[in-house]
This record gives structure tokens, C-alpha cells and sequence, in this order.
């Protein structure tokens, strides 16, 4: 039996595809994550040299709208691993009961 399910197996796992593989050169999200960051801090180091002496609330409120968002997108390309202070907790409790 043993020999039998390894002598047919192989046989009807073989691909049989004939189609070559599709290449695409769109360009790659990094690239453009890149981009975008390079503009954004562009755009806050605009915002840090105006002078809001001279303007309106409304347009401060804007502006500081403006850099709320900047800062959470730029944040979110950022991406990174975050650990909660429980889990940090819970792993040293761990490693003191197993060490």
C-alpha cells in the first residue's frame, strides 16, 4: 500500500501548466509610501515656517487639522509592532514561571 500511494502521488501532483508567468512593472507600494512621506514632510516643514501671527482662527484650526491628519497617515505607512503594557506583563510573568 505504501508503495502504491508513493508511486501514483507523485504522478498526479506534477503541474501542467503551459502559460508563462505574467511579469507586471508596476511600480512598488514602497516606492510610493516613500513618495508620499518625502511630500508630507514637504508640507509640515511649509506649515512650520508660516507665520500664524497674522492669521485667522479659522485658518490656524485648519492648518492644525491639516497636520493632525499628516501626522496619522504618515503614522499608519509608519506601521510597526505595538505591545500592549498587559502583554508586556504577561510575558515576564511567563518567562519567570518557565526560567
Amino acid at each position: 500500500m505504501t508503495c502504491l500511494s508513493l508511486t501514483i502521488l507523485p504522478v498526479q501532483l506534477k503541474a501542467s501548466g503551459t502559460d508563462e508567468p505574467v511579469t507586471t512593472t508596476a511600480p512598488s507600494t514602497k516606492t510610493k509610501e516613500a513618495e508620499e512621506v518625502k511630500s508630507m514632510e514637504l508640507r509640515l516643514s511649509e506649515i512650520k515656517s508660516m507665520d500664524m501671527s497674522k492669521m485667522k482662527s479659522s485658518e490656524k484650526r485648519k492648518l492644525r487639522k491639516e497636520v493632525k491628519s499628516i501626522n496619522h497617515r504618515m503614522h499608519d505607512i509608519g506601521g510597526g509592532v505595538y505591545i500592549s503594557a498587559g502583554a508586556i506583563i504577561v510575558v515576564l510573568v511567563l518567562l519567570l514561571v518557565l526560567l
